[in-house]
């Protein structure tokens, strides 16, 4: 749930059960680890781990500091990273930081591409897929992270960084609400009802 309220009350209680000396890592995709740590009785071991979906295929994690994340917790989380077998991206602590910076804005454009009867759903995902050579195009990606997950990175963004570019599509926020939220709800930009996925629009 990528909901702050959610994860601040999370990480609050979480205290309570944690070792004085346990490090804590939220692995949000846009909300501000500053204001995550915060809700803590140790900000300065809490840190971002932002893993990139799907988990076990891709390279990248991205690592955010907040602004009292100490040297030893960064270390420590970098570690944990190579470990894993990830590459490791740092990231200021600013909404959505690098990758959804960039992602959820174009997916946003594809919704609005959409919305405003520029292209169908096949045809918006075919020019990204063949045009631009992305493994999904950006309805489908969409559908795959869930269309909830969109809408608040979206909002985090438009509210972070107070600027239009980043209001979420109309046609988003009307899907959400209606509870199409993408593959894990079986319908969203396409419905995953049948043998095969088809759109929805």
């Amino acid at each position: 749930v990528e909901k702050e309220e959610v994860k601040r009350k999370l990480f609050h209680d979480l205290c309570a059960i944690l070792k004085p000396d346990a490090l804590i890592a939220s692995n949000t995709s846009s909300i501000s680890i500053t204001r995550l740590a915060s809700t803590t009785d140790r900000p300065e071991r809490f840190i971002g781990i932002h893993f990139m979906n799907p988990v076990p295929l891709m390279e990248l994690v991205e690592l955010i500091r907040g602004i009292a994340t100490d040297d030893s917790t960064f270390d420590a989380a970098k570690e944990f990273v190579g470990k894993l077998g990830k590459q490791v991206a740092v990231s200021e602590d600013f909404p959505a930081f690098i990758v959804n910076r960039i992602l959820l804005p174009m997916i946003n454009e594809a919704i609005y591409t959409l919305y405003e009867g520029v292209g169908n759903v096949e045809a918006i995902d075919a020019a990204m897929k063949l045009g631009a050579h992305h493994p999904m195009g950006p309805l489908e990606l969409a559908d795959f992270i869930g269309l909830d997950t969109c809408l608040s990175i979206m909002q985090v963004l438009h509210e972070g960084l107070a600027d239009s570019k980043y209001r979420p599509c109309p046609l988003l926020v009307k899907y959400v609400e209606a509870g199409w939220l993408g593959r894990k709800t079986q319908r969203g930009f396409y419905d995953y009802r049948g043998a095969k996925p088809v759109p929805t629009r």
